[in-house]
């Protein structure tokens, strides 16, 4: 049994800011950046080369071909030092409970290239506990070696192998959730998306190979393993979070690409199965990811730039129980299914000024038992942001380092299957409805 998708939902209020920060967390992470100055000061280019909004996270095509080369490439004008810093402030002002000013997340980036071959990514991140007490945790981690410029038959071919703790965070269209550290908050979500519950982002380790050809065929298959729970812990996550131990687990990604100067587009399917046992000790349930997403962007002269993006993921469960519910005669299904959706629509001015729109859904097959206390996973969320990010361009102050202000608001339609009483609060009983979730939130981060 998955006790992660079988636990009663909490009904007092009492346990209010357990669920806002399940609810908050892919918009949280979805401040972080991916702009790393380490590979801008390697490569000479600007921030702003990589990155529309020159802050990150979504790519360019130039970004997207730096990632699939390894991170390797140079300005040819000796060894920089692989490293960058970023630290974060945040202001959250909830629909229900306290307001908050604290500096929420400080950041190290290990970035860059170690020969013409290798090269990688590796994130290290202090979050504030809410008690002015920081945490570090080994956030994403991406290694690579790479072989460039190869000839299958009268094909350009680039072959590489990406070591990464994250399915999906190595994709270089930059689309999938891992990749953009955003997906729908949820009840019970898919493996692929990291605001599900026992998700495997940062709590596995794999391995996968990758190929380029002709500038615009993408491929790639690896595997993955669950990390030990001692060396979770070491690595500042909480053991309670622990995707369980996995087996027979198979990662696929292909996407269709093309850079058209002006204008890119890209289609891809990705899909992820494993065998799973949560508790380690328990019986193994069966779990299949299977996705496809959509992206394009109009990049003109970089004055005017737009971008959308929309991922589509389901998953099919075998359950490894089926748990008698409260009343007589209520079984657990045998099987499920879960979806998340994500859509984005990103509209930046001048590589400085954005704004952002988001609308998060994820749903599930109905499961009086698993799910109570209606039966439904179902959530869905927008997201609205404004940004500005001054530096980063080549005529800019600085090219090589940035700085980020940004303001979100965040809001639920629908959460635990309902809008009312999202909870099942008994009558009498202070209620909680899906608006009382929202949040806004006021972001300032710099990058160096």
């Amino acid at each position: 049994m998955q006790p992660s998708l079988h636990q009663r939902p909490p009904s007092r209020p009492s346990k209010l800011h357990r669920w806002y920060g399940l609810a908050a967390l892919p918009l949280l992470t979805a401040q972080t950046a991916h702009a790393v100055p380490a590979y801008a000061r390697q490569t000479g280019s600007a921030c702003a080369d990589c990155h529309a909004g020159s802050y990150g996270p979504a790519l360019t095509p130039y970004g997207m071909r730096f990632k699939m080369g390894g991170y390797t490439d140079t300005d040819g004008q000796g060894t920089k030092i692989p490293a960058a810093v970023q630290i974060t402030g945040t202001r959250t002002v909830p629909a229900q409970g306290q307001s908050s000013n604290v500096l929420s997340e400080a950041d190290i980036y290990l970035a860059g290239r170690v020969s013409d071959q290798v090269g990688g990514y590796v994130k290290i991140q202090d979050n504030n506990n809410g008690q002015d007490k920081f945490h570090t945790q080994l956030s994403d981690v991406d290694l690579r070696y790479v072989a460039k410029d190869l000839k299958l038959g009268n094909q350009q071919a680039l072959v590489g192998v990406s070591v990464n703790n994250n399915p999906g965070f190595d994709d270089p269209v930059d689309a999938l959730p891992a990749a953009t550290n955003n997906g729908p908050p949820t009840v019970s979500g898919t493996l692929l998306n990291p605001s599900s519950s026992n998700t495997l982002a940062h709590r596995v380790i794999g391995a996968s190979l990758y190929a380029l050809l002709n500038e615009n065929w993408y491929g790639e298959l690896g595997t993955y393993n669950a990390l030990p729970t001692s060396l979770q812990y070491n690595l500042g996550y909480s053991l309670s979070g622990d995707p369980g131990r996995l087996s027979d687990t198979v990662y696929a990604r292909f996407a269709y690409m093309r850079d058209f100067k002006r204008q890119f587009v890209s289609a891809g399917l990705v899909g992820l199965t494993t065998e799973r046992q949560l508790p380690r000790s328990g019986p193994s349930e069966h779990l299949t990811d299977v996705g496809y997403d959509v992206t394009y962007q109009y990049l003109g002269n970089r004055e005017n730039i737009f971008q959308f993006a929309y991922v589509n993921i389901m998953e099919r469960r075998r359950y490894a129980t089926t748990p008698f519910g409260p009343a007589p005669g209520l079984v657990a299904l045998s099987n499920g299914v879960v979806h998340d959706q994500t859509a984005t629509l990103t509209y930046t001015f001048k590589q400085s000024y954005g704004v952002t729109l988001a609308h998060l859904v994820s749903t599930g097959t109905h499961d009086v038992v698993r799910f109570t206390p209606y039966g439904e996973p179902d959530t869905s969320s927008n997201s609205f942001t404004v940004f500005w990010t001054p530096f980063g361009k080549d005529d800019s102050f600085t090219s090589i380092a940035n700085l980020k202000l940004a303001a979100t608001w965040f809001r639920f339609n629908k959460f635990n299957g309902s809008s009312v009483n999202v909870f099942g609060a008994p009558v009498g009983s202070p209620v909680t409805d899906a608006k009382d979730l929202n949040a806004f939130l006021l972001f300032a981060s710099v990058a160096f």
